[in-house]
């Protein structure tokens, strides 16, 4: 064979191969086209991780858990003894989502720990109470009397605020929601200020005079409302709680069955049976 009728039959060679890799490289853009973009894995998440308190929030996450089976959404709830605990773990990615504090503990909690973090949908109310078993009424309370705080920022500045709205401690002007005890301007009983732990201070009412106790360590604690002496307003009250997760999660369709399945009355039914009315759904 000629050496053109070689260069001929490469020709030929060369371009039903390059025919051929076209029409592979179609067919493989087609199929892709055809199959759209995969789903990310937010778009496709199925089941999560919620971080909680121990106690009766347990028994109310168990209907919410039931509700968002329904939606089809699955809820694996990860159990904490302390309050330090979900925001480390939302912020290490080790869970979803968590629901056990309200605005003024996550902002210093952001501003001491540098967590990203955001609130997706409100849960409930605990209006803070002053409680004792020595004395039926706050004017029964002596002069010199031991009150317990619990000694996190957030619950400090609130229940000095509870103080205050009794008329026993007076605040300097200005003063915001995370007051301090450096924050008391004026102390006419001379009432001693004792710092606790939040899961503590309810279990030292007892050897107190009076104690600002969170309303589910109150429960905790066996505290009742016939212990309760003062508590803080209900109406405007700041201190909603509510389901959080990380900053840039909050859009995710995964979400809103989440707060769905929390804000609805099967969960505000079994709210009020576990919280007595203590607590108050706040969505």
């Amino acid at each position: 064979m000629s050496e053109s009728g070689n260069a001929s039959i490469s020709l030929v060679t060369s371009i039903t191969r390059r025919a051929g890799l076209a029409a592979l490289l179609a067919t493989t853009f087609a199929v892709v086209g055809l199959a759209g973009p995969s789903p990310s894995f937010a778009e496709d998440k199925k089941a999560i991780k919620v971080g909680i308190i121990s106690g009766e929030d347990e028994d109310v996450w168990r209907v919410v858990t039931a509700e968002a089976a329904k939606k089809g959404l699955t809820i694996e709830t990860v159990v904490f003894n302390d309050y330090t605990q979900p925001n480390e773990a939302l912020e290490r990615g080790e869970i979803d989502a968590n629901a056990f504090q309200h605005k003024p503990y996550l902002d210093n909690q952001i501003k001491t720990q540098g967590y990203h973090i955001v609130p997706v949908g409100y849960t409930g109310v605990w209006p803070i109470g002053l409680y004792s078993k020595k004395h039926a009424k706050v004017a029964e309370l002596p002069e010199g009397a031991v009150i317990g705080l619990p000694n996190d920022p957030s619950n400090e500045g609130r229940a000095l605020h509870v103080l205050e709205h009794e008329g026993l401690i007076k605040l300097k002007d200005g003063t915001g929601i995370l007051a301090t005890t450096a924050d008391i301007a004026d102390n006419p009983k001379k009432l001693e200020i004792k710092e606790l732990d939040a899961g503590i201070v309810g279990r030292s009412v007892d050897d107190l005079d009076a104690a600002v106790v969170n309303t589910d360590w109150a429960l905790k604690s066996g505290l009742g409302p016939e212990n309760r002496i003062a508590q803080e307003p209900v109406a405007d009250n700041p201190y909603r709680n509510f389901i959080a997760m990380k900053a840039g999660a909050e859009n995710e369709p995964w979400v809103k069955t989440l707060v769905a399945s929390y804000q609805n009355e099967a969960v505000k039914a079994e709210f009020d049976k576990v919280y007595k009315g203590t607590g108050i759904s706040a969505y």
